[in-house]
């Protein structure tokens, strides 16, 4: 125990005895010679207990240096116990790593990535000066991974909602049929006749499954270090979610496919319009004008577009009124909720004279979304350490399982024919 710690225990029981002798009213000769001794040696202690905080002052710096230098010296001489027989013997039958070889190991695979056993440089090298053989190094520092650009959810944009599911099926009931009205034509005759509660279930079931793959070098594993991992797994989420944005509007519905809104269009029961004719303002109003009537939209606010950049293109440089510079997409952008603009949502147009592309567009009605994306679970990561072990690879396998269905397909219609031009 340090020295000025000691002496301020002892400070602290002689105040205790002191405050114990003062509070007596009327103390004997023996008590009052006690409190001058106690006295005597507070004032003595504290004299010390400043010499010991200097004198320990000098011990701490010196410690210190020590302590600096300390994990090195530890380290090096960890590694001059390192039994490079024991690797041998783990590669060749299984031998259980024991000791100090054992925690190097340890040690070594927490701070970097590694199929076979490490081992630390210091325990293979044999030093006979410290001349390079060509010229002067020139370290390289590699910084941390830069990502892939990827465009922003559009199905997300366009009100789909994403349901995530533990496992099974989830279904939606929707009303086809229900109450009827009717007056009394006469005093005694009937309100009309009554019809059943009917609805129509649509389903979300886990039979489409997408798979990314990715082939990591030794090269980029050594490389990239521990930030890899986050890398990988951000870049193949993103490559994920571009490809199911683009199914939600145009799977296939086969070969593994979910069946997108728009190829679906006439399976979901979605209203398909051809506009065949120069696009404008004009034919997104009709088609708001038919939302609203039957009762999809309270107004222009509440409908959502989707459209191509091509599109986007031939409305900006249409202008609506020379004198104001107003253009058709000035006028479009104004009324609607939302336009959002994709690449891979949307088919490319086709070519002609003039090119001729589409356009979606959805509501949400009640609360209900257009579209419902059902995504089962998280994405799983399948790690291949066989494959590519004779060039010291890694492949990496991300699966995930989804679904798209439309719940009341009078929140959605496709505008096809639309001239650009």
């Amino acid at each position: 125990m340090l020295d000025s710690v000691k002496i301020s225990r002892r400070q602290s029981e002689i105040r205790q005895q002191l405050s114990e002798l003062v509070a007596k009213p009327e103390p004997t000769e023996s008590e009052t010679r006690s409190m001058d001794e106690l006295d005597t040696e507070y004032r003595t202690n504290e004299t010390r207990y400043r010499a010991a905080l200097i004198a320990e002052d000098t011990e701490r710096r010196e410690a210190g240096a020590e302590l600096e230098t300390r994990p090195d010296i530890e380290w090096s001489e960890l590694v001059s116990a390192f039994e490079v027989r024991q690797v041998i013997a783990a590669l060749d039958h299984g031998h259980q790593i024991d000791g100090q070889t054992a925690e190097i190991v340890t040690e070594l695979r927490s701070g970097g990535q590694y199929q076979g056993v490490p081992i630390p440089w210091e325990a293979l090298e044999l030093r006979a000066g410290e001349t390079l053989a060509s010229g002067t190094p020139d370290p390289v520092q590699t910084r941390p991974i830069i990502d892939r650009l990827f465009p922003g959810s559009v199905a997300a944009q366009m009100g789909a909602q994403m349901i995530s599911i533990d496992h099974g099926q989830i279904e939606w009931p929707v009303v086809t049929q229900g109450a009827s009205v009717g007056w009394q034509a006469t005093e005694t005759g009937a309100v009309g006749a009554a019809q059943a509660f009917e609805t129509a279930d649509k389903a979300l079931a886990p039979d489409n499954t997408l798979g990314v793959q990715m082939k990591i070098t030794r090269k980029t594993l050594k490389q990239s270090g521990a930030a890899l991992e986050q890398a990988v797994r951000r870049d193949m989420n993103s490559a994920m979610s571009v490809e199911m944005d683009r199914v939600v509007f145009l799977g296939a519905g086969a070969s593994g496919e979910p069946l997108g809104v728009i190829t679906g269009a006439a399976t979901y029961g979605i209203l398909e319009t051809a506009v065949d004719a120069s696009v404008d303002w004009a034919a997104f109003r009709a088609a708001t004008t038919r939302f609203i009537t039957r009762n999809a939209a309270s107004g222009p606010g509440a409908v959502r577009a989707l459209i191509r950049p091509e599109l986007w293109d031939f409305l900006d440089g249409a202008i609506w009124d020379a004198g104001s510079g107003i253009t058709e997409w000035d006028r479009l952008t104004a009324r609607l909720g939302t336009v959002a603009q994709t690449n891979n949502g949307l088919a490319a147009p086709t070519a002609g004279t003039p090119d001729v592309t589409q356009a979606l567009l959805t509501t949400s009605a009640g609360g209900v979304a257009p579209i419902f994306c059902g995504k089962w679970g998280a994405v799983d990561l399948v790690r291949d350490p066989y494959t590519d072990a004779a060039s010291g690879g890694l492949r990496l396998t991300a699966l995930a399982t989804m679904d798209v269905t439309v719940a009341r397909p009078a929140q959605l219609e496709v505008l096809t024919g639309l001239e650009l031009g």
